[in-house]
C-alpha cells in the first residue's frame, strides 16, 4: 500500500504526508504537471537501494505499460513536517530516447562523451563512455572542471539541479540568488579550464522562478551564453527557435551528421 496517489508538488506533499509515512513505512506516490511518476521515502525507513528497486517496477508498470516519460525517487530525511529535506540520492528512471541524440552521434564517430550529474539518468547512460553524480552544484562544477582537464576531446555535459529542486520547486529566493553567485564566481575556474578549439556552453532547459506563485516550473526565455577562445565577443544570437539549435550547433562542432531538427549558429560565434 502507497500513500499520496495523486498530483502533487514534491516539496508539500511532503509536508502532508511525511510524517504519515513515517509511522506507516509506506511509500508517497504522486505525479507532477509533466509525465512523471515520483516516488517518495525517507532513507532511515526505506534504503535508497530499495528505493531504486521499487522505482523499477514502478518504471515497469508506468512507463512501459502506461507511457508516463519518467519515474523519480525522492529519498528525503527529516523528522517532521517542518523540516523534511529532500537528499542528494536522487534517481530517475526515464524511457529512453526515442530517436537520434547528440550523444549517439558522438559516441558512434568515437568521441568521448562525459555525463555530469543526472545526465547518466536522462538519458540511460545512452550515448555516454562515462558519468558520475553528484552531491551539489558545488560538487557539479567540481567534477565539470575535472572532466574538462582530462578529456582531450569531445563533450562535458552537466546538469546543475540544485537551481531546480533546492531553490525554485521551494520558493527559495534567497537560496537561489546565493547559488547563482557560487556559480558565477565558479565561471572563470571552468573558462580557465578551456583549451584552444573549446566551446563553453551555459543554458537552461527551463524556468523555475522562486519567487513564482507556485513551486511549478515557469516559461520565462533562459540564458543561451557562449565564450571560447576562438568565439568572438560580443555576438547577439537572438532569441532561438527551438532549443535544439544547441545540438545542431554542436553536431556542426564536432563534423557530425546533422540532427533531425534545430539550426547550427556556430558560423555566427
Amino acid at each position: 500500500r502507497v500513500l499520496g496517489n495523486k498530483a502533487a508538488s514534491g516539496t508539500e506533499i511532503l509536508k502532508e504526508l511525511g510524517e504519515e509515512h513515517l509511522r506507516t513505512g509506506r511509500p508517497i506516490v504522486y505525479t507532477s504537471q509533466d509525465s512523471v511518476f515520483q516516488v517518495a521515502a525517507h532513507e532511515e525507513l526505506i534504503l535508497p537501494e530499495e528505493l531504486y528497486r521499487i522505482c523499477q517496477v514502478a518504471y515497469e508498470i508506468a512507463c512501459l505499460q502506461f507511457g508516463v516519460c519518467r519515474v523519480i525517487a525522492r529519498p528525503f530525511v527529516g523528522r517532521t513536517a517542518a523540516d523534511f529535506k529532500r537528499t542528494p540520492n536522487r534517481r530517475d528512471f526515464p524511457v529512453p530516447p526515442g530517436g537520434v541524440t547528440l550523444l549517439g552521434r558522438l559516441s558512434e564517430k568515437g568521441l568521448p562523451v562525459f555525463g555530469v550529474g543526472k545526465i547518466e539518468d536522462i538519458f540511460t547512460g545512452r550515448g555516454l563512455s562515462g558519468a558520475v553524480h553528484t552531491k551539489s552544484d558545488a560538487d557539479g562544477i567540481d567534477q565539470t572542471v575535472k572532466a574538462m582537464r582530462e578529456l582531450e576531446d569531445g563533450l562535458v555535459f552537466t546538469n546543475l539541479v540544485d537551481f531546480d529542486t533546492l531553490y525554485g520547486h521551494r520558493n527559495d529566493v534567497a537560496g537561489y540568488a546565493r547559488n547563482l553567485e557560487l556559480l558565477d564566481e565558479r565561471v572563470p575556474e571552468l573558462l580557465a579550464a578551456l583549451r584552444e578549439t573549446d566551446v563553453f556552453l551555459l543554458t537552461a532547459d527551463h524556468g523555475c522562478d522562486p519567487a513564482d506563485a507556485s513551486t511549478d516550473h515557469t516559461r520565462e526565455h533562459v540564458p543561451l551564453l557562449v565564450r571560447g577562445p576562438a568565439v568572438r565577443p560580443g555576438r547577439d544570437l537572438g532569441v532561438r527557435s527551438t532549443f535544439a539549435d544547441l545540438g545542431q550547433t554542436l553536431a556542426d562542432n564536432f563534423g557530425v551528421a546533422p540532427l533531425p531538427a534545430g539550426t547550427s549558429f556556430l558560423r555566427d560565434l
